[in-house]
């Protein structure tokens, strides 16, 4: 667990994700960054449910590695598709690059090329108030990245940072979020929280920066977050508050946490689940509509013994003593 990504995206892609994965390596290997892909399971060969027998065989999960951050690509159907709420952050911050600005903003711009080929420019690259150089723009594939040159002179950041955007029915929501992740991932450690100091709770979560609207914009009220952010272990993730009345929702992309045991995973799932008929699997969406995967750390070695695909199929919440 100590090497292990707490938490791990993962992206839907509809029978394209060595495809997907294709893409990735060559646009952000072209931009500069460390990038390499792994099969990290297959479908069985036999048996497999029906509506699966199409994949036999197949890669099931394929691990991309960014620049040191794990993301894994979920080879499946059309069921599911990435939205605009939930979109990647990634942050070219010139001390990444020999503190040369010029170096950063030519990586951006290799990388952007690459994205924007055959995909949509959701904010066109330019000058913004918050960056000298940004864009949004939604891949071929539909997932979403939003490119940023940072200031070398605010506080660091990582290069990658999932962004979820709150509208719909979790319109105004984003402060609540971040509050209650930060506070359910400061109580996993087994520990009553009376028993735990400030400073444990910090070192394990807590919240950034917040940029609030000054009045309302949209459907963002006023005091509503523009901008947030919040930590988990050493991993930031941005929150914002959507004020365009359009609902994206967070479909296609969920959050794997990687368990140390039952308990952690029969907390997690209790705490977090909203939605009974979303149950499967592992899987779960929350109140706010973010679906998130709870699974134990040990999960590939769980899939090693006689009959544990078929077993997890049959499963709601994931039960150790059940593979």
């Amino acid at each position: 667990m100590d090497n292990m990504q707490k938490l791990v995206p993962n992206i839907w892609c509809n029978r394209s994700a060595e495809a997907v994965a294709a893409l990735y390596e060559e646009a952000f290997g072209a931009a500069g960054f460390e990038v390499s892909s792994v099969v990290e399971a297959r479908y069985p060969e036999t048996d497999i449910p029906d509506f699966q027998k199409e994949f036999a065989g197949q890669p099931v999960t394929i691990n991309v590695t960014i620049n040191g951050y794990l993301l894994t690509l979920i080879n499946a159907g059309d069921e599911f598709r990435p939205s605009l709420g939930m979109s990647f952050m990634l942050n070219f911050d010139p001390l990444m690059f020999d503190a040369d600005k010029d170096k950063a903003r030519a990586a951006l711009d290799t990388l952007w090329d690459k994205l924007s080929k055959d995909g949509t420019e959701r904010m066109p690259l330019g000058e913004y108030p918050f960056s000298a150089h940004y864009g949004w723009v939604e891949d071929k594939f539909g997932v979403n990245w939003q490119l940023m040159l940072s200031n070398p002179e605010g506080e660091p950041r990582p290069f990658l940072m999932p962004s979820m955007m709150f509208d719909g029915p979790a319109q105004n929501c984003a402060e609540e979020a971040a509050n209650l992740y930060v506070d359910l991932f400061n109580h996993t450690s087994g520990q009553n929280a009376e028993n735990r100091t400030e400073a444990q709770d910090k070192a394990t979560a807590e919240v950034g920066n917040t940029f609030r609207y000054p009045e309302a914009s949209g459907k963002a009220k006023e005091g509503s977050l523009a901008f947030g952010e919040f930590r988990i272990g050493d991993q930031w993730f941005v929150v914002m508050d959507n004020g365009s009345g359009q609902d994206h929702g967070f479909g296609g992309v969920s959050l794997l946490v990687n368990c140390a045991d039952q308990e952690e995973i029969d907390f997690l799932w209790d705490s977090l689940s909203a939605e009974p008929e979303a149950e499967q699997c592992g899987w779960l969406k929350d109140k706010f509509g973010m679906a998130w995967q709870i699974v134990p750390a040990n999960l590939e070695e769980l899939m090693q013994h006689p009959d544990a695909f078929v077993n997890m199929m049959q499963m709601k919440k994931l039960v150790i003593a059940d593979f």
